[in-house]
């Protein structure tokens, strides 16, 4: 089980808290991942392309010319396939492009990421990014480049820390995830991984940080 500082909005350590080994420190299957952010990414497609078939194209009710004598292919209809402004062969349909992944498989996957992030000093954990109640984008920024200089930063929030959403929700270079968001995915594709305390409690299911952490005095 390894263990992680908690800064404070100054930057300075206010405490300690320990990362289980079974959801920090296991080891990545990388097959296993890549089905999973396929999967992810298959799901998050709307499936609403559409093409006209010649069945559906407007026009093309009159035979264009008589059938024998033209010199020229017979044709039925000016909205075939072959004519511009005719109907579609073979065009892409309305569907879904979900695919049916277990929940064992997603945990698993995110257990892998996480653990990939913790081993290369990526996962950090905050006690918050404003001090106060007052929402300011400014001191939240000043305290996530006191934690990481990453270009691309996951920062996961508990369900209910409004402030911090507020405050962190316009810096384009920051993806936010509520604790019971976070997924392998969004892990994968940011460079740090920052938790607020209260997050990580949320996320482990360990409500009010009683277990696994150290305060120092």
């Amino acid at each position: 089980m390894s263990t992680v500082d908690v800064l404070a909005v100054d930057g300075t350590k206010s405490g300690s808290v320990e990362l289980p080994s079974e959801v920090f420190d296991v080891q990545a299957n990388i097959a296993l991942m890549h089905q999973v952010v396929v999967a992810q990414l298959a799901a998050a497609r709307q499936g609403t392309h559409k093409t006209k078939t010649r069945g559906e194209v407007s026009g093309g009710g009159k035979k264009p010319y008589k059938q024998k004598g033209t010199g020229r292919a017979r044709q039925g209809s000016i909205r075939a396939p072959q004519f511009a402004g005719g109907g579609v062969v073979h065009g892409p349909v309305p569907r879904d492009y979900r695919q049916r992944t277990p929940k064992k498989m997603k945990a698993a996957a995110l257990r892998g990421a996480l653990s990939d992030r913790a081993r290369n000093g990526q996962v950090h954990v905050v006690e918050t990014f404003v001090a106060g109640e007052k929402p300011s984008t400014k001191a939240a920024i000043a305290t996530l480049r006191k934690v990481t200089q990453a270009k691309r930063v996951l920062v996961v929030l508990s369900g209910t820390d409004e402030l911090n959403w507020l405050s962190l929700r316009n810096e384009p270079s920051v993806h936010l995830l509520e604790a019971g968001q976070l997924n392998t995915y969004d892990v994968l594709v940011a460079d740090d991984v920052v938790f607020t305390r209260e997050a990580l409690d949320e996320f482990l299911g360990r409500r009010g940080g009683a277990q696994g952490e150290e305060s120092e005095k």
